[in-house]
């Protein structure tokens, strides 16, 4: 049996159920020095000065750097755009003269110990003048200005168009107007950000450790902010625990660690406390829809015209842009269903907030949420069936290619297989009865239904939206064979927590016949691995497999050609499995990869004519466009709406995944992606007041899921019982306001 496809045990896992596993937090270097960052306390407020004498003072104190320092002032973060609407702002490493959201490094304390580092910064004295602050994404446009380039607050616009839309809504049976939010979340991952930086002036060589997903991209990004060569700076990630997109960015506080490293000349460490990442650590997910559309009386979606307000913070993040969100949203609002008639208006609008940046799914769990409840309001509004309207506007096989009105193409059949069997296994027929008797007994019983898409595996071509200077398709991979027959795989993916090192051995373990057991994955160190651009948008196993597989197919052409040499057969009669390369029907006359390996490294008289010594390819792979993911969902849920709680009661999830590398990984995959989108539903969400200052900025205010919140995945969301839920996250207390009747789904961003 293939080891492709096997649900193998991790092979990570050894060293990270026993504590073995290397973090941030376990880096310890030679004579290292500890960080600890003074951060703004107003939203936004012109900085007069920075009195750091007392910190200076304390002891074990060795140094304080603030925004001021010209060996700090003068280096900036960019992130840049050839979209024509695009307004480039810089992010300075320490706020100065100006700090732009509460939370934002305004200085560093470098000290002995991370204790000293953490009561010397109490010590530090910010003299700031507090400026009005634009904290809402619709009221921002004309609020407060963030960046004196973005007078308007936005920093980037775009529209979507295809057909004729106010005509086809004009001959519509139905027009549905609603507005739609989804609000801010964080990432949250176990491990939150962290860095160690150390600078060798003997060598010229910058090394950083850090929880980053994109090592390489961080060191490029690093190489232009410092003016150094790439070749200068090596970026290690060592075992991460958990990223979800939120360590996928180049921030302030990695550059400071540097500039910090550079001047001291020894190791610092930073590592953040769950506070700072709560309030300085990306967000995402803060949208505003607003939306016509119709419906002929079949229930077929004809037009849409939506508005999109993204909330994209203070800055720019590096590399992604302000319009990451945005981007996406207006992009892939329609998801898997048919609209010829389509109009949508983004922004990616400048706040006094936290930056927002990538979060797994970008902009999908939004838009998402908003295309389906427009189907559901289209089904209320004509009396028809929510299934049926379902049915008749995904893109069927009978569609394909399909061509969607922002010129995406679909190339997926599976829409309606995996609808029809997430209705089966729910058991919908059934459920509308037993709906029926338990409203007569005054019970609250619903059912949410969610088709999507992802657009994954981008190439080169499909990764084009937000016209950043470099495109985001390939991964290279190389396969090596050691003298005995082991074999190192060096990939420029990284793992965020996935289980990467598993998939990928059992990729290359498959292409060259070796046991799993002999294959040994290395990832996250520029030094030693091909360049890569990392883990975001479902890219790792798609792309950096296919590299794997590409590398390991070139290196067992080299093993087969070796091994016909030494058994004097033709290599189209040779099978290579289980560590042996053997003549087909005849085992006896084999031998193994750990001979071959001897002889290509060892013994290279006994190579074949013209063949070189060494056993290593390197391959890389762009899959040049991109190919759309489907799955479906349904949840029935009980509300209470004494008290505003939802019981879900079944949870039923099918995907259509492609090829399955090892099983376990791909459940616990969805599993956690199925948590995450309950809790993003149902209780996460970072509240700002009209000041800016976050008021859910400890774990005791911002609720995170437990497993006691979570139902057994037979494997989303929408939950409906009269209402219109057209706000995210669904709180007790939100849901109780609309029991209460004082809640309306009306547009705020359509003017009368």
């Amino acid at each position: 049996m293939s080891i492709f496809g096997a649900r193998v045990p991790r092979k990570e896992d050894g060293r990270l159920v026993t504590g073995q596993g290397r973090y941030i937090s376990d880096v310890e270097l030679p004579r290292m020095l500890h960080v600890a960052f003074v951060r703004s306390v107003h939203a936004h407020a012109r900085i007069l000065g920075v009195d750091t004498g007392a910190a200076t003072a304390w002891p074990g104190v060795v140094a304080v750097a603030t925004g001021a320092d010209a060996d700090i002032a003068r280096y900036r973060i960019c992130a840049r755009s050839a979209l024509p609407s695009y307004v480039e702002t810089e992010q300075p490493v320490f706020a100065w003269p100006e700090a732009r959201f509460a939370g934002e490094a305004v200085a560093a304390v470098v000290a002995a110990d991370r204790y000293a580092a953490e009561d010397a910064a109490a010590l530090v004295v910010v003299d700031a003048e507090p400026l009005p602050a634009a904290v809402d994404v619709v009221g921002a446009r004309g609020g407060p200005v963030v960046h004196a380039g973005a007078a308007d607050n936005v920093l980037l616009s775009r529209r979507f168009e295809s057909g004729e839309v106010e005509k086809a809504l004009a001959e519509s049976a139905v027009v549905i107007e609603r507005a739609f939010r989804t609000n801010r979340q964080s990432a949250a991952p176990l491990e939150g950000r962290g860095g160690v930086a150390e600078w060798s002036a003997g060598e010229g060589k910058l090394t950083l450790w850090s929880g980053t997903q994109v090592p390489h991209l961080a060191r490029h990004g690093l190489a232009e902010i410092l003016g150094l060569a790439e070749n200068r700076i090596r970026v290690i990630a060592p075992d991460v625990g958990g990223g979800f997109g939120v360590k996928a960015i180049l921030y302030p506080e990695d550059v400071a660690l540097c500039l910090l490293a550079m001047r001291l000349g020894r190791a610092v460490k930073w590592v953040e406390q769950r506070r700072e990442g709560l309030v300085a650590a990306a967000h995402a997910r803060d949208h505003h829809y607003a939306v016509r559309a119709g419906f002929d009386r079949a229930g077929r979606l004809l037009a849409m015209d939506a508005r999109i307000a993204c909330n994209a913070g203070a800055y720019s993040v590096y590399p992604w842009t302000a319009g990451l969100e945005a981007l996406m949203a207006g992009g892939l609002l329609a998801g898997p269903y048919k609209l010829a008639h389509y109009r949508c208006e983004v922004a990616a609008v400048a706040t006094h907030t936290t930056p927002a940046g990538p979060y797994r799914g970008v902009a999908r769990p939004a838009t998402t949420f908003v295309m389906e409840r427009v189907l559901d309001l289209g089904a209320a509004a004509l009396g028809l069936d929510p299934v049926e309207v379902r049915r008749v506007n995904l893109v069927g096989p009978g569609d394909l290619p399909y061509t969607s009105a922002t010129r995406l193409v679909h190339d997926s059949p599976t829409y309606p297989v995996c609808f029809e069997k997430v209705l089966e296994a729910i058991g919908y027929d059934a459920f509308r009865a037993a709906q029926a008797r338990a409203r007569a007994e005054g019970r609250y019983l619903g059912i949410g239904l969610a088709n999507y898409n992802e657009l994954t595996g981008l190439g080169q071509a499909a990764s084009a939206g937000p016209r950043m200077p470099f495109r985001t398709g390939h991964e290279g991979v190389t396969v090596r064979m050691d003298p005995s027959g082991a074999v190192t795989v060096l990939a420029g993916v990284t793992s965020q927590g996935q289980g990467l090192e598993t998939t990928m051995a059992q990729v290359v373990a498959s292409e060259l016949g070796a046991p799993l057991d002999t294959v040994t994955v290395v990832l996250g160190d520029t030094d030693a691995t091909p360049f890569g651009l990392g883990a975001f948008a479902s890219r790792q196993a798609v792309i950096g497999g296919g590299a794997a597989i590409r590398a390991g197919q070139a290196l067992r052409e080299k093993i087969t050609r070796i091994a016909a040499h030494l058994l004097e057969a033709a290599r189209e009669d040779l099978e290579v499995a289980d560590g042996r390369v053997t003549v087909k029907g005849v085992p006896e006359r084999a031998v193994s990869l750990a001979e071959v390996a001897r002889v290509a490294c060892l013994e290279t008289h006994r190579l074949p004519t013209d063949t070189e010594p060494g056993l290593e390819a390197t391959r890389f792979y762009d899959p040049i466009r991109g190919t759309f993911a489907a799955g479906s969902q349904a949840a029935i849920v009980e509300v209470d709406p004494a008290i505003g709680t939802v019981a879900i009661r079944r949870y039923v999830c099918v995907e259509d995944t492609g090829r399955v590398i090892n099983p376990a990984i791909v459940e616990g995959q969805v599993h956690g992606a199925i948590a995450q989108g309950i809790s993003g539903a149902l209780s996460e969400h970072l509240i700002y007041d009209q000041a800016g200052q976050l008021l859910t900025g400890t774990l005791m205010d911002y609720a995170l899921p437990t497993a006691a919140d979570m139902p057994l995945f037979e494997l989303d969301h929408i939950e409906e019982f009269g209402i219109e839920p057209n706000e995210l996250p669904l709180t007790p207390a939100r849901l109780w306001d609309w029991c209460a009747g004082r809640r309306s789904g009306t547009s705020d961003l359509f003017p009368p």
